[in-house]
């Protein structure tokens, strides 16, 4: 049962992963008094793509490679992965949300004003791409503990001694 949803999650999260490039990298908007806007112009927004191409192709491999013995045996594997790849997520998750905020927003103390009332169209793609990441984001936090339980559960739990004992242990 655990194989079955660990296997799902990732191949799951693949087609996100390429929604959101795909979303992302077409995303465009010219606008007659400022120019155009392209995903380009933006880091976060390249961070991003280039996290869900790591997400999405890391996702293809285990989802593979789960299948065989080699690579099941070696859960630390699994779990060291699953953990980078979700913090890698959450670092560019985090960067867009502050992107779409300025967009939205704007901040007056360094004089920028807002963006979404000259590109709608690219605030709205932006917003989709980024509920995408989240959706596969989800999937690798869930990934993330699902490889953590099988990976410690490979250890016996710590033992609960009296004081007396860890005293007779200590001498």
């Amino acid at each position: 049962m655990l194989k079955l949803l660990d296997c799902s999650l990732r191949i799951f999260s693949i087609p996100l992963s390429v929604a959101t490039i795909w979303l992302t990298v077409t995303n465009q908007q010219d606008n007659p008094s400022y120019g155009k806007l392209e995903f380009s112009n933006l880091t976060g927004l390249k961070f991003m793509v280039c996290i869900s191409a790591i997400c999405g192709a890391y996702a293809f491999f285990a989802a593979v490679s789960s299948w065989f013995k080699f690579f099941v045996s070696k859960a630390w594997i699994f779990f060291a992965s699953d953990q980078i790849v979700a913090y890698l997520m959450v670092t560019s998750v985090a960067a867009v949300l502050e992107i779409l905020r300025l967009t939205y927003n704007g901040d007056q103390e360094v004089t920028w004003s807002e963006a979404c009332s000259s590109y709608g169209k690219f605030c709205n793609k932006m917003k989709i791409a980024l509920v995408l990441h989240a959706l596969a984001l989800i999937c690798f936090i869930i990934l993330a503990v699902i490889s953590a339980y099988r990976f410690f559960s490979l250890f016996e739990p710590p033992s609960v001694s009296s004081s007396k004992e860890v005293e007779e242990q200590r001498n």
